[in-house]
C-alpha cells in the first residue's frame, strides 16, 4: 500500500500544511457510524464515508490510541496513511472538519450548474448519486453508473469496469469515498482525458491545493452547519438523507 502515500493521500496531508490549518486543534468528539464517520472540534465538524464491508483481521481498530477525543488533530490526520478503511475515514473526517468551513469561494447550488455539459457528452458516474441521474440523462448522450456490483444490474455496471468507462467518457463524476478505499489515484489516472472531473460527496475535502496538477476540475462537498445534529445522525447509522438538513452542499470549481 505504500505507493498510495505519494498520491492523493500525500497531497491532502501536504495541502493541510500549506493551507495553514491547525493540526494542533483538539478533537472534541469522534463517531464511527455504519454509513458515515464524523469528527468534531470546538469549531467545525466533518464527515467521511464509512467502509463497513472491508476485510478486517482484528476486531480492534485504533489499537492503543484510545480515547480519540482529546487528541490533537494531527494524530487523527495520520490515520489517512492507514491500510484500514475505518481509520482512513476518521482521518478524512478530521481533514474535512478542518478544511470544510465557510469561506467566500464556496458556492451553494446544484453541482451540475458548475460543469459544462453537452448533448454529445458521455458521462461516467463512479458511485450512484440518485438525484443527479435523471437531470444528466436529459442533458447528455449517455450516462454509465459504476457501483460495487458483481455483474451489470439495470443501470449499474461493476466498478471494475471504471478504468475502461472513464477512458471512454467526456465527463467523470467520482465519489469521494474513493479516498477512503484508496482507489482515487487509479480513477483519476483513468479520467485523465475527461473534459470535466468532479470529486463528489460528503467525504470531499475542499482543499484545491490537494488536486493541483490532477484531472479534477471541481470539488463538490459539504460544510457542516450543525455539528451536534450530525454527530447524532452518524451515531444512529444515518446517512445523507437524514443529515441533509444540517449541512450545506457547496461547490468549488478548479482550473486545470
Amino acid at each position: 500500500m505504500k505507493e498510495i502515500l505519494t498520491g492523493i493521500v500525500h497531497r491532502i496531508e501536504q495541502a493541510i500544511l500549506r493551507a495553514g490549518l491547525d493540526a494542533g486543534e483538539t478533537v472534541r468528539d469522534v463517531r464511527v457510524g455504519l454509513r458515515y464517520t464524523a469528527v468534531a472540534f470546538a469549531e467545525g465538524a466533518g464527515v467521511a464515508y464509512s467502509v463497513t464491508d472491508a476485510p478486517c483481521h482484528s476486531c480492534v481498530q485504533f489499537s492503543g490510541r484510545r480515547p480519540l477525543a482529546g487528541k490533537p488533530a494531527g494524530e487523527l490526520l495520520g490515520f489517512l496513511d492507514s491500510i484500514h478503511p475505518t481509520e482512513v475515514a476518521v482521518g478524512l473526517a478530521a481533514v474535512n472538519a478542518l478544511a470544510n468551513r465557510p469561506r467566500d469561494e464556496l458556492t451553494e447550488g446544484d453541482v451540475l450548474e458548475f460543469i459544462s455539459l453537452d448533448r454529445s457528452d458521455d458521462v461516467a458516474m463512479v458511485g450512484h448519486f440518485g438525484p443527479l441521474v435523471a437531470p444528466l440523462r436529459e442533458r447528455v448522450r449517455s450516462l454509465r453508473i459504476l457501483e460495487r456490483v458483481e455483474k451489470p444490474q439495470g443501470d449499474l455496471l461493476p466498478v471494475q469496469d471504471a478504468p475502461r468507462v472513464l477512458g471512454e467518457s467526456h465527463i467523470a463524476l467520482i465519489t469521494s469515498s474513493s479516498i477512503v478505499n484508496h482507489s482515487l489515484d487509479e480513477l483519476l489516472s483513468a479520467a485523465g482525458n475527461c473534459r470535466e472531473v468532479v470529486l463528489l460527496g460528503a467525504s470531499t475535502p475542499l482543499l484545491p491545493e490537494a488536486f493541483e496538477g490532477t484531472a479534477v476540475t471541481c470539488l463538490s462537498g459539504v460544510v457542516v452547519a450543525e455539528a451536534a445534529e450530525i454527530l447524532r445522525v452518524v451515531s444512529e447509522a444515518g446517512g445523507m438523507r437524514q443529515f441533509s438538513r444540517f449541512i450545506r452542499k457547496v461547490n468549488l470549481p478548479l482550473r486545470r
